[in-house]
């Protein structure tokens, strides 16, 4: 456990998200600042697994992040939460998450590539939830790194509320500093040192800090009447009409400030720190929060406050098979103490929130209080889940849960060790406890579980936490297609089955017509036109039952079959030798000649599919849909990008998450939703009942 920290004011916390294309250097800005404060006494590396943010074994493995994690410093009277979170695309879930715990979004920018694809998301994602924005310049000690060619991008593409309020000294490798624009203060990083001096600006950039100065001004003047009328009568505003003018722009969502540095040289975190305590709102003036109050069910919107009795969203649950459940939380009113009694408004339950914790990566540190704005942790809840509020039993709200991503791609999950079936579904429950974004099925057809999330990566990151979380080692493969089987023609044929031998024979006698079910409905239509007790009342059902039984496995490749209308209407019987048994298995023999006869057909489920892309790739979108069987049926503006709306086969689809992401640079979304069955083209149907029966050849020899 790590030292207790100090005790805080709402208005001395900054919630200050670290979000962006993946690779921007998030984790390595999140590492600086715990560094420059102190907070750790050596610089963590992501490519060496050594950072605070990223702990999990997978993590340091794939050198990326996968989860959001909270890393909290001080400084002075201030207490900062930081909360890394992963840029690559696979774990928007995570983002999602975090996002929820802040006041603010830093979206981190590599100096050399400028605004990628996961800064525009995440940038229009805060938009969408009005979350305050600001930007960090990173890498610009790198080798073609170009501050000014990056800034121009962010305002081409966010628009003039985009300002610098600080300003690089030297570039590439002789980068060295950052200037404070407002205050005109130069801070130089000295390397050998690894110390800052603060000087004043080099002569050659004092029209360039004019210039940006100005830009803040004029921002800062538009969102605010008594500023703007002073602004054109003055022609300028006073630092500290500029600094509060920041923090309302940024607060309202109208500015979005934009710093530099660079992370893995430890330069301008200093300047950083200090605009994030300056120009980033406190708690008390974060968005407010949609709720519903349970005592009269209507809407109210609640800002962090320490006057309200207490609440908190639980924004994030851990899953550690030695700890347990660990879940994270954002007070939102009042504070929390151990060892208090809450209620969970979500679940109508109780809850003792035992021991309580701040987090700084793995490490905990152990908390008597914890107060409004600020972010915490329990262990060992017993009904909370990810999305609950937790509030005082004479203060209830239920705060708006998180709407997460739908997952779009599945595989099967297969165990290698035979009879881990019941650890895998174990691990499995408490990993989704953990990862609201992907889901678990079962396809009872194929005895195979199934596994769906947001993309390839998520998939074998999940396969990996089985293995080195719960020691459940499994393999990943494409389910199994649910083909079904139908008729397209007419049969009418006789299933007889007559046995004597000693004592009662059998005897059952049936003709039975069978034909294409035309109403739109799957299931068996059996139709009983026996006239003249030629069949028995008492053995129709048994006849029924058996065609029921048999439709399970048809006779090209053993789908069940569907759409099949069969109607009994002749047959003869036996006083003594007939029974219930003898009509199923007359039944049976029917079925097998009439199927055969009256041309079975493979069916596949077509899936209605609807893609969201920019203009610029709907070309190769719809050439791609085209290449896997499928069709467009129409395309339809929505929210700026084009909406294609088509059908293809869910066999072509098990990928697409894949594909797509490849075709649009990660831009394009869709959904897939079952539609129907459709006959499986002649030219696929022998390969499939080639598979089918090799399958079977493999499963008898095991």
């Amino acid at each position: 456990m790590a030292r207790c920290m100090k005790e805080y004011k709402i208005n001395n916390l900054r919630n200050v998200g670290i979000i962006g294309h993946s690779a921007a250097g998030k984790t390595a800005l999140t590492e600086a600042l715990l560094y420059y404060t102190k907070t750790i006494d050596r610089l963590g590396r992501t490519e060496e697994g050594t950072t605070v943010s990223d702990y999990d074994i997978e993590e340091k493995k794939r050198a990326i992040s996968l989860s959001t994690s909270i890393a909290p410093f001080e400084w002075g009277d201030k207490k900062i939460n930081i909360v890394d979170m992963p840029g690559y695309f696979d774990f928007i879930g995570e983002k999602v998450q975090g996002i929820r715990a802040v006041d603010v979004g830093m979206i981190v920018i590599c100096g050399v590539a400028g605004v990628q694809v996961g800064t525009e998301k995440v940038w229009n994602y805060c938009k969408k939830l009005s979350l305050p924005r600001a930007f960090f310049i990173n890498k610009l000690d790198r080798e073609n790194s170009n501050f000014d060619k990056v800034l121009d991008d962010l305002k081409n593409k966010f628009g003039v509320s985009v300002v610098p309020i600080q300003y690089p000294i030297g570039s590439e490798e002789n980068f060295r500093g950052v200037i404070n624009v407002i205050n005109r203060k130069a801070s130089i990083y000295n390397k050998k040192t690894h110390s800052v001096e603060i000087t004043d600006i080099p002569s050659d950039l004092i029209d360039k800090v004019n210039e940006c100065k100005q830009m803040i001004m004029e921002a800062v003047a538009e969102t605010d009447e008594v500023l703007l009328e002073k602004y054109f009568s003055e022609g300028e505003l006073s630092d500290e009409e500029i600094y509060k003018g920041l923090i309302n722009g940024c607060a309202s969502g109208d500015i979005a400030p934009v710093m530099c540095g660079s992370a893995t040289q430890v330069i301008g975190i200093d300047a950083l720190i200090e605009d994030i305590i300056e120009c980033f709102p406190s708690p008390e003036m974060a968005v407010a929060k949609k709720a519903v109050n349970l005592n009269d069910n209507n809407d109210v919107w609640i800002k962090p406050n320490e006057d309200d009795p207490f609440s908190a969203f639980i924004f994030k649950t851990i899953a550690d098979p030695f700890v347990g459940k660990l879940s994270m939380f954002r007070v939102m009113t009042g504070k929390i103490s151990l060892d208090t009694t809450v209620y969970n408004s979500s679940k109508d339950k109780s809850e003792k929130m035992g021991n309580l914790y701040f987090l700084r990566g793995k490490n905990q540190t152990a908390a008597k209080e914890i107060i409004a704005g600020d972010i915490g942790a329990v262990a060992k809840l017993q009904y909370t889940a990810t999305g609950d509020t937790l509030c005082d039993v004479n203060f209830k709200v239920v705060y708006e849960s998180i709407e997460f991503p739908e997952p779009v791609m599945s595989m099967a999950v297969l165990p290698k060790t035979k009879g881990d079936e019941d650890k895998i579904s174990s691990a499995l429950s408490k990993l989704l406890e953990e990862d609201p974004t992907f889901k678990i099925s079962r396809d009872i057809e194929n005895a195979e579980t199934i596994i769906s999330g947001i993309g390839e990566t998520h998939l074998e990151v999940i396969a990996s936490k089985l293995k080195n979380k719960f020691g459940a080692d499994v393999l990943l493969q494409e389910p199994k297609v649910p083909y079904r089987e139908t008729i397209k023609g007419t049969a009418d044929v006789q299933g007889k089955h007559k046995k004597q031998s000693g004592g009662h024979g059998q005897y059952g006698d049936v003709k039975i017509k069978f034909e294409p079910r035309l109403d739109g409905e799957d299931d068996l239509l059996f139709v009983d036109q026996v006239v003249g007790g030629v069949v028995p009342r008492n053995f129709i059902p048994a006849v029924e039952k058996g065609l029921r039984e048999c439709i399970q496995h048809g006779v090209l490749a053993g789908y069940p079959v569907i759409k099949l209308k069969a109607t009994l209407h002749d047959g003869s019987y036996h006083p003594v030798d007939s029974s219930e048994m003898a009509f199923k298995i007359a039944a049976s023999l029917a079925y097998k000649k009439g199927l055969e006869m009256a041309s079975s057909i493979l069916l596949e489920p077509i899936m209605h599919v609807e893609v969201q892309i920019p203009d610029e790739y709907m070309g190769d979108v719809i050439g791609d849909i085209n290449k896997k069987r499928g069709r467009v049926l129409g395309m339809e503006p929505e929210d700026g990008v084009q909406k294609i709306i088509a059908e293809a086969p869910m066999a072509e689809m098990f990928k697409y998450a894949t594909d797509l992401r490849s075709i649009t640079q990660a831009r394009g979304d869709f959904k897939a939703t079952f539609e129907r069955y459709e006959e499986v083209p002649s030219s696929e149907t022998g390969k499939i009942i080639e598979k089918m029966k090799k399958f079977r050849e493999l499963r008898n020899e095991a």
